[in-house]
């Protein structure tokens, strides 16, 4: 019986040894697959890099003229659906081409800041376009209008800076400032413009879109935007030069780009956010009104100041 026994003990470690030499043989041929580090590698390193041709494509398009003719792209929004979203190349007649981010914005308590720093012209900074802004709000709620609420006008911080740029005095309105032009989101097409003379708010435009009325095309000029490219009536044949101009209107989602020629110098507008914003500066005389032109994303000619009846063509 002991004997059995034995035979019985030795039979089981000779099992125990042979399933320990089949485990480890299984655990040897048996194990995960190492991760495919390379392939992962090789992955991130496209992928990267597909990212940052994206983006360098991006900032390509971003590109500011100190001086001469100016343009840069914004984003469909406001202005009652009429908006651009492609980026339009810059020109200039008198600059090189330099790179340029866009326009950092303000805190809650002031208006934001344009597309790009190329809105802001003539070295007047995002601060003192938004002070000026505030003069010209504070000063026409508290000038006397004949009892007329102002309240619509609301606070500096209802609005997008889309334009400053510093303006020449005339006969009619003497000493040299800076225009600032401000737009609301509510109501959409609200427009202001302020003209800042010594630190002071010297007079205040507003507007909207609307009142284009229904026949309105594809572009339209503010019709009260002259102010900006135009000296004195007075000083016809005589104006100060040389002289920053510019223009501003709305557009339509379906405007790609719009160029802007006036005397002897162009532009390729800024459509920023509904809105084109074109600027240049004068060297000679002028009695023509700027020729303005729109195109859609095939380049074709949608709009031509030249055929646009309600347009004014020739300057007072």
């Amino acid at each position: 019986m002991n004997h059995e026994a034995a035979d019985e003990r030795d039979v089981e470690r000779d099992f125990e040894e042979r399933l320990r030499e089949l485990l480890a043989e299984d655990a040897a041929t048996i194990h995960p697959a190492p991760a495919p580090y390379p392939a992962i590698r090789r992955r991130g390193v496209v992928e990267r890099r597909r990212r940052m041709a994206a983006v360098g494509a991006a900032l390509v398009t971003l590109t500011a003229v100190p001086a001469g003719a100016y343009a840069v792209a914004g984003g469909n929004g406001g202005n009652g659906g009429r908006g651009a979203d492609p980026a339009a190349p810059m020109t200039s007649v008198s600059a090189p081409h330099s790179s340029t981010s866009a326009t950092p914005t303000r805190p809650p308590a002031g208006p934001t800041g344009p597309a790009t720093a190329g809105q802001l012209l003539d070295g007047v900074t995002l601060d003192q376009a938004a002070d000026g802004l505030e003069k010209c709000i504070a000063f026409d709620k508290e000038h006397d209008s004949g009892g007329i609420d102002k309240s619509y006008l609301g606070k500096a911080a209802d609005y997008r800076i889309i334009l400053a740029m510093k303006s020449t005095g005339d006969s009619n309105s003497p000493g040299d400032g800076m225009y600032v032009v401000a737009v609301k989101e509510q109501p959409a097409g609200f427009r202001v413009i302020c003209n800042v003379k010594d630190g002071e708010a010297s007079g205040i435009s507003t507007g909207s879109a609307d009142a284009g009325g229904p026949e309105v095309g594809p572009v339209w000029a503010d019709i009260n935007s002259g102010t900006l490219y135009q000296q004195s009536f007075l000083d016809k044949g005589n104006w100060k030069l040389p002289f920053r101009w510019g223009l501003i209107g709305t557009v339509e989602p379906s405007v790609a780009k719009v160029t802007v020629s006036y005397g002897g110098s162009s532009a390729t507008a800024a459509l920023d956010h509904g809105w084109f914003v074109a600027a240049g500066v004068l060297n000679q005389q002028v009695t023509v009104a700027p020729h303005i032109k729109g195109y859609d994303a095939s380049g074709k000619l949608v709009y031509d100041s030249d055929t646009d009846k309600s347009y004014e063509k020739t300057l007072p």
